[in-house]
């Protein structure tokens, strides 16, 4: 460990091992929606030249998913701003990244499109490094973050996806960075150098227009910053309101008016977007029994996460039960451990505040978390990618109680146990046998050539470009497996305030269909029986596929138009 290249050498295999786990499988797991908006926003393309209320072939809806010469950046901002509510940046960035890939049977390289979010994945890693160790001052923590984070299941979860989270996690370091630096500037009553405020307001600029809510990270900070001067005033009385008036207190509020305005410009941008309130209902859900005490159940689930996950989503019953089994084991005998190293990290002089300011800004989201959950209907805790806004912070106190742990020799087995733990946590999420997707049309695919000998329409309605993407993904399936027998067809019938609207589409388009062919309902949720009066329901009992509630019916119709599948 004295040797100068000790660290750097130790850090560039904690690199390697994680780029190696994020870009392991990487595109053996189908896209879901999600990746889908990324995909098509990205390469400059709009959801809203796919035809509504007709029957479409599997071509015309992955139209979108196609790379033109022509699109341009300003493109990517064009759509992205009319049809989404997500800031620029990541798609930016992703046009750009995804233009030195070829294409994969004439459509974007999904290879291509998520090993931007691996790569900043990866290097998330030096950059907890560095995070430990301008907090800690201590090389064994840094080296203990860079290497949780290196096979964290939740990291690797986010980074293999087509998604914006992994850069976002980059922001949220770099921010809180400049935060704890801060903190011992206001601890030790000394000036904030500007060159750390200047940082800290371009690096918040670049949170916020990566994702909307990086906010939640700054607004966290705001807490802590709170409660540090609440102390302050409760030991000292006498110095209040001058405590708000010294040095580095004033170029806190430089940072603070620098952040809100360049936080302030993208409001216009999201108020104007008439898709946002579409787009997160699947967050406002009403609360109605055992829904009012799953966001617990949920949120623990995510912090777990963060640390270790067996294969507790494998299709064998007696693997779920020995996984869970040996989690519920593994945090039984950890949990004491990492409370009596937290503890000597409080009692500490030298990283008693560095931890009490990660502690205050881990709780502090988990509360802001809760607060929108019960008073403002805002399920947050159902999106487990949304604790991106904090995971750094938990990982930078797991290496800091993982290097109390360490320097008791005793004890060493333990922490390269929890290491192992996660890098066989790291496995399951490649492998699929945790942080499963939820959209598996690969599955559903394979379903229906074993079930549809005849042609088949498959209809869903259609409220955003969600379910869109949800029919892509099961185009791409045919496109990608060259699937041609049964021949499909698509249709997206557009649902609104009426109800039978999207009935009354359902029983046109099978009123020109010329033959006999299947009818596949998926997500359908519209009232079908007047539609469906000329077809017969699938006899068979068929299996469940993540992702799509579906129905089979066996139709043959009188046509009135020609058509043609």
């Amino acid at each position: 460990m004295t040797s100068r290249w000790f660290h750097p050498l130790m850090l560039l295999l904690w690199f390697i091992i994680g780029l190696g786990l994020r870009l392991t499988n990487l595109t053996a797991k189908p896209p879901w929606t999600d990746e889908f908006s990324t995909l098509v926003f990205s390469l400059g393309n709009s959801f809203l030249g796919v035809p509504l209320d007709q029957a479409i072939a599997p071509e015309i809806l992955l139209q979108p998913l196609q790379p033109h010469a022509a699109a341009s950046l300003n493109d990517v901002w064009k759509h992205l701003s009319h049809e989404t509510n997500h800031p620029p940046i990541y798609f930016a960035l992703s046009h750009l990244w995804m233009q030195l890939f070829p294409t994969q049977q004439g459509l974007v390289s999904l290879w291509g499109a998520r090993s931007l979010a691996a790569i900043f994945g990866a290097i998330s890693i030096p950059a907890m490094y560095i995070f430990g160790w301008i907090v800690f001052r201590s090389r064994i923590v840094a080296h203990l973050a860079a290497a949780m984070m290196a096979v964290s299941p939740y990291a690797i979860f986010l980074a293999q996806e087509a998604r914006h989270y992994t850069l976002a996690i980059l922001w949220v370091i770099a921010s809180l960075t400049c935060f704890v630096i801060t903190t011992r500037h206001i601890q030790n009553q000394t000036q904030l150098p500007i060159p750390l405020a200047l940082s800290w307001i371009i690096i918040n600029a670049l949170g916020i227009a990566t994702h909307y809510f990086f906010v939640l990270t700054l607004f966290t900070e705001g807490l802590v910053l709170i409660v540090l001067a609440g102390r302050k005033i409760h030991n000292s009385p006498k110095i209040f309101p001058k405590v708000f008036l010294s040095p580095p207190w004033r170029r806190i509020y430089a940072v603070i008016l620098g952040t809100f305005i360049t936080g302030i410009v993208w409001l216009p941008v999201f108020l104007q977007n008439s898709y946002g309130d579409k787009l997160t209902d699947w967050i406002q859900q009403p609360r109605v029994g055992f829904a009012w005490i799953s966001p617990f159940f949920q949120a623990f689930a995510a912090w777990v996460t963060m640390l270790y996950l067996l294969p507790v989503e494998s299709p064998q019953l007696w693997i779920v039960i020995a996984s869970g089994l040996v989690m519920l084991i593994f945090i039984i005998w950890a949990a004491p451990i990492f409370a009596r190293a937290l503890k000597v990290q409080l009692q500490t002089p030298e990283t008693q505040l560095e931890t009490r300011v990660l502690i205050g800004l881990v709780i502090g989201a988990i509360a802001l978390f809760f607060v929108f959950t019960y008073f403002l209907g805002i399920d947050l805790t159902r999106g487990a990618r949304y604790n991106f806004v904090y995971f750094p912070a938990v990982i930078v106190l797991l290496g800091a109680n993982l290097a109390v742990i360490w320097q008791n020799f005793q004890q060493k087995k333990a922490v390269i146990l929890i290491w192992m733990m996660g890098f066989l946590s790291a496995i399951t999420v490649i492998c699929n046998l945790g942080y499963q997707k939820y959209y598996r049309p690969d599955l559903f695919v394979r379903l229906i050539q074993q079930t549809s000998q005849v042609p088949v329409l498959i209809a869903t309605t259609q409220i955003t470009h969600v379910q869109i993407g949800e029919m892509m993904g099961i185009a791409r399936e045919f496109r990608i497996k060259n699937v041609t027998n049964p021949a499909p067809l698509f249709l997206l019938a557009h649902q609104d305030k009426d109800v039978n609207l999207a009935t009354r589409t359902l029983e046109n388009t099978l009123n020109q269909l010329p033959h006999f062919f299947d009818l596949w309902l998926v997500n359908f949720h519209a009232p079908i029986d007047e539609a469906v009066k000329n077809c017969t329901e699938h006899s068979q009992s068929l299996p469940a596929i993540n992702g799509y509630e579906y129905k089979v019916y066996q139709c043959k119709i009188s046509p009135t138009l020609d058509f043609e599948f």
